[in-house]
């Protein structure tokens, strides 16, 4: 262990036992080892607790900056659910959608990526320089990014493009 307090302790309790009687030092020594172990109990727990804190729903990391997908539709209707959108348009209207499933979860990721890969491309239009004329820092072109990721996560959740009905309706 690298400093206590800014003491040096190293878990080698006889080197600070010199000047006490055997008894004392036994005593020393047995409280070290009591500490030491508690320590090691508590940075055990400690990296337990923060590997299962980390991991959120299915693989995603606390912290993701999208909003995804998950437990958007939760309701009882939402298992028997119509098509919208471009899916209501085809020949396979009469088939009811799930909502809920995963498959469902995975279909509107796709279309959010299809949506993203739109605005990405709508971007890429623009100039790069702000309304000065310096370049956008790395910063302020990250943070442009992940709004576009967000845009997109949230056109796919409300303009009902029906892309995820039609890739849904065709996988299952």
């Amino acid at each position: 262990m690298s400093g206590i307090n800014g003491i040096g302790f190293n878990g080698n309790s006889a080197a600070l036992t010199n000047g006490f009687s055997a008894v004392e030092a036994a005593k020393f020594q047995n409280e070290t080892a009591k500490f030491q172990s508690l320590l090691d109990s508590v940075s055990a727990k400690q990296e337990a607790s923060l590997a299962s804190s980390q991991i959120a729903q299915s693989g995603r990391l606390n912290g993701d900056y999208t909003s995804g997908f998950d437990g958007t539709y939760t309701s009882q209707a939402d298992k028997t659910s119509r098509p919208v959108g471009a899916a209501a348009n085809s020949a396979t209207t009469n088939k009811t959608i799930d909502r809920t499933s995963d498959l469902y979860e995975k279909a509107l990721e796709l279309e959010s990526y299809f949506v993203k890969m739109m605005l990405s491309s709508m971007r890429s239009t623009l100039s790069g320089t702000s309304f000065n004329g310096e370049e956008k820092s790395y910063a302020q072109t990250m943070y442009e990014d992940m709004l576009y990721d967000e845009l997109a996560v949230s056109m796919t959740k409300n303009a009902g493009f029906g892309l995820a009905d039609q890739i849904y309706l065709e996988l299952v």
